[in-house]
């Protein structure tokens, strides 16, 4: 009797595993930095501006005049966070060029590093752009939640409510894209907006009713 032969097929692994796999072993922490810029930026420009219009709704009931020391703390806040962003990112850059040259002098690295490291310096100025806009992205939260409303008491209930959405908002995006726990983050961004709304608004309304003429 003739033997028969033995076919031995191998199937290929799924590479959806090995994806997955590189995507578990991903390091999030690289993400960290730009995370970290754009969900700051975007949540100091929402409190900050939401707090001083709260500050202002303690001791004036025009809707013109909030919605203007809206815009003034929009346009201040956004140049500070520019000027600052771009000071910090440009000493760190000048402290990395810095240390290039220093492993270059030394050979403590070679040529194909220093190229590879000179694409990965910061840039001053895409950092003050980048800070400019997240905080002028939380900051126009509270001033169209306030712009169509000519009651008082209304105005200051959904700037409180539009805040609050956005915070929640924000923490999980942080979360999400840090892969961090998604309730504590948003829990912690939307307590310490609450507390400082009402800090600035309990504190004005405090001094307003000194006698303080407005």
């Amino acid at each position: 009797m003739a033997a028969q032969n033995q076919v031995q097929i191998t199937i290929p692994k799924d590479h959806g595993e090995k994806k997955q796999a590189l995507e578990e072993d991903f390091d999030y922490s690289q993400r960290a930095q730009w995370v970290r810029a754009a969900v700051l930026g975007a949540n100091d420009g929402l409190v900050s501006i939401a707090s001083l219009m709260m500050g202002v709704g303690a001791v004036q009931k025009d809707v013109k005049t909030m919605i203007l020391t809206g815009f003034a703390g929009l346009i201040a806040g956004a140049c500070s966070m520019a000027i600052g962003e771009f000071v910090s990112v440009y000493s760190q850059l000048d402290i990395e060029r810095a240390q290039m040259k220093r492993d270059k002098e030394t050979g403590g690295q070679n040529q194909e590093c220093d190229e590879g490291d000179k694409e990965q310096l910061p840039n001053p100025f895409q950092a003050a752009v980048a800070s400019a806009i997240a905080f002028s992205l939380g900051a126009i939260v509270p001033i169209l939640s306030a712009a169509f409303i000519a009651n008082h008491k209304v105005r200051l209930a959904v700037i409180v409510a539009a805040v609050s959405l956005a915070l929640l908002a924000f923490g999980g995006i942080g979360a999400f894209l840090g892969r961090s726990p998604m309730v504590q983050s948003c829990a912690r961004v939307l307590i310490g907006g609450w507390m400082a709304m009402a800090i600035t608004f309990g504190l004005t309304k405090l001094i307003g009713s000194t006698g303080l003429e407005m």
